[in-house]
């Protein structure tokens, strides 16, 4: 049986407000943004890429007992923190969030490694949430070592400490104090056995900060820990717990480093560091 004309136009009228239906479903979801689901991570080493550029790590590498950190679109939170180490010893771990190369993982699309006398300045911004049922630092991570390694321990590592709790101390002992990027720091040195440790520790606890990575590195060149033929392999913020440490969290990260002519090839001499804008105590 054949359908009648108005039967026809029906048909047709439902077909088309179905295809017009389904080309409205495809622009919806070819032009709305991805949703984000937050990453667990309980992985003694495993990690995730937070806004394409950027690696966030478990790195639980001091200590046997369970560590879970969840990775957001801005940082990560730690979630699970058993157990505690002494603390007159290492850390339990460093769960952070990175630009650059680490033990091989390097992040999306990263400029590092990049040699020091190129970079013209390395802008970062750091944001924190503490916790006071806890011992950890608060650490900003710049490693330098004279080859564009992205592997393996470098050479020298600088630290800078926006806040420690409990009985706690940097690798080394304190060797002065100096003013960088416009902040007072106690200025500690140390090599842990396998690297230099120059360690920035502020006198109270700073959550959150814009400033350049650039000035820290100067302070290394100034001291002998680096050379302006070295490289810039990663920065990393995050934090190093002794005991507990669910709760804390890097709330934002953002870092760039921007290459050009900043200082002629090297000579061997050490900059004075007075000429660049800091101010050095012994």
């Amino acid at each position: 049986m054949r359908p009648s004309q108005h039967d026809a136009r029906g048909t047709r009228g439902l077909f088309g407000a179905l295809l017009a239906s389904l080309a409205a479903l495809a622009a919806l979801l070819t032009t709305a943004p991805a949703a984000h689901a937050d990453t667990a991570i309980c992985e003694q080493f495993g990690s995730t890429t937070i806004q394409g550029r950027y690696v966030v790590q478990n790195n639980r590498w001091g200590t046997d007992q369970g560590q879970c950190i969840t990775a957001t679109d801005t940082g990560f939170r730690i979630t699970r923190a058993d157990g505690s180490v002494p603390t007159n010893g290492a850390p339990k771990s460093y769960p952070s969030v990175y630009n650059g190369c680490h033990y091989t993982n390097c992040s999306p699309g990263t400029d590092l490694p990049a040699r020091l006398g190129t970079i013209s300045s390395a802008p970062t911004t750091i944001s924190y949430n503490y916790v006071s049922d806890a011992v950890y630092d608060a650490a900003y991570d710049i490693w330098l070592d004279p080859t564009p390694r992205t592997d393996g321990v470098n050479r020298t590592e600088i630290m800078v400490w926006f806040n420690r709790v409990g009985s706690i101390q940097p690798v080394g002992s304190q060797v002065g104090s100096a003013t960088v990027a416009g902040r007072q720091w106690q200025v500690w040195s140390g090599n842990n056995g396998s690297n230099d440790v120059l360690t920035f520790v502020a006198p109270s606890a700073i959550t959150s900060w814009n400033f350049d990575v650039m000035a820290f590195v100067r302070q290394a060149v100034a001291r002998g820990l680096a050379q302006d033929s070295w490289y810039l392999t990663s920065v990393q913020a995050g934090f190093e717990p002794w005991q507990n440490g669910t709760g804390l969290a890097v709330t934002s990260f953002s870092s760039t480093v921007d290459t050009g002519s900043r200082l002629p090839p090297a000579t061997g001499r050490v900059p004075d560091p007075r000429c660049l804008g800091e101010r050095v105590s012994a």
